[in-house]
């Protein structure tokens, strides 16, 4: 149950998928050298379940938007159970919640696990953290 404040509460979160590749040893000795210049990628989709629940997907990716033929591939899909206080109706209030309320609340584990997977991979150095999901959110939006 809901407190009167609390506009959304997450049931389950899970890791739905998960990967990282790096073809070969050329390729890994390369891309360490090179992947201070990786960039971050985040998409989060939502979809209505049973029982007015949304599934929240957030989707990470480090990757190398140049056009180099030696790249390792890292990517997390990060899957949030949402049920939503039901006095919210307005969309724009629901967007909010999604892709700013419920990334700040799964936010630690979310980054945890990705920096995981890029150290595990091979390249220690590499931490991601302190996603702004606000500013994103009103560069989309505002």
């Amino acid at each position: 149950m809901m407190t009167k404040m609390e506009k959304f509460k997450i049931l389950a979160e899970f890791i739905k998928d998960i990967s990282s590749e790096t073809k070969d040893a050329k390729t890994y000795l390369f891309v360490k050298d090179y992947i201070s210049k990786y960039q971050l990628t985040i998409d989060i989709t939502s979809e209505p379940t049973k029982n007015k629940l949304i599934e929240v997907s957030t989707t990470l990716k480090f990757e190398d938007k140049e056009n180099n033929e030696k790249k390792s591939h890292f990517e997390l899909i990060y899957v949030s159970i949402v049920k939503l206080d039901e006095n919210i109706k307005e969309k724009k209030e629901i967007q909010k919640i999604i892709l700013c309320d419920v990334q700040k609340n799964i936010q630690p584990r979310l980054e945890k696990a990705f920096t995981d997977l890029i150290n595990n991979s091979g390249f220690k150095e590499v931490k991601v953290k302190n996603i702004d999901f606000d500013k994103l959110y009103n560069s989309q939006f505002n």
